[in-house]
């Protein structure tokens, strides 16, 4: 196994990944994928990769895996199949390949959309780690993608030098 170059000072890298089985089928456009698109370079993140796949955990997972194993990006955010819907399966299939949660990722998230709507009880949406990917699992909604991405926005930098091994944090850093 090779070590991969330093990413030290690197742009962040960001894949988009759309679930829905209506954009998939192309009879809906990704509004939501494209308010993550459009947020990612806005902030200056590498798109890493963008795939729009149907409500199927397998090839969630698949794509999941590839991802993160592979190392194509910092953090992969999902949109759609987060609610309560039975074909609502995208926290299942992110559970199945996360390997540490970060469940204060998705709380905060879910505290950001309830400050607009109660719907955001609704959501399932997990963020966790893949080997030295986060993944982050938003809704489908373009409001609900605008609020998590608002939460994304305060953490994704640090989380992705961490990730890296660029930063630290502990005693020595001021943290605990």
């Amino acid at each position: 196994m090779s070590s991969s170059p330093s990413r030290e000072g690197a742009t962040v890298r960001v894949a988009i990944l759309t679930i829905s089985d209506g954009v998939s089928a192309g009879w809906r456009e990704d509004t939501s994928g494209d308010r993550i698109d459009a947020w990612a370079r806005e902030r200056g993140y590498g798109l890493a990769d963008r795939r729009v796949v149907p409500d199927e955990a397998p090839v969630i997972e698949a794509t999941l895996r590839e991802w993160s194993d592979q190392g194509v990006a910092d953090i992969v955010v999902t949109t759609g199949g987060t609610g309560i819907a039975s074909r609502d399966v995208t926290p299942e299939a992110t559970a199945a390949v996360l390997q540490r949660p970060v469940p204060g990722i998705a709380e905060w998230i879910r505290a950001a959309g309830l400050e607009k709507t109660p719907y955001a009880a609704l959501s399932r949406g997990l963020a966790g780690i893949r080997v030295r990917t986060l993944i982050v699992n938003l809704p489908g909604s373009p409001s609900g993608v605008a609020d998590g991405l608002s939460v994304l926005s305060d953490v994704v930098d640090h989380a992705a030098e961490l990730l890296r091994g660029e930063a630290c944090h502990g005693p020595e850093a001021g943290g605990e």
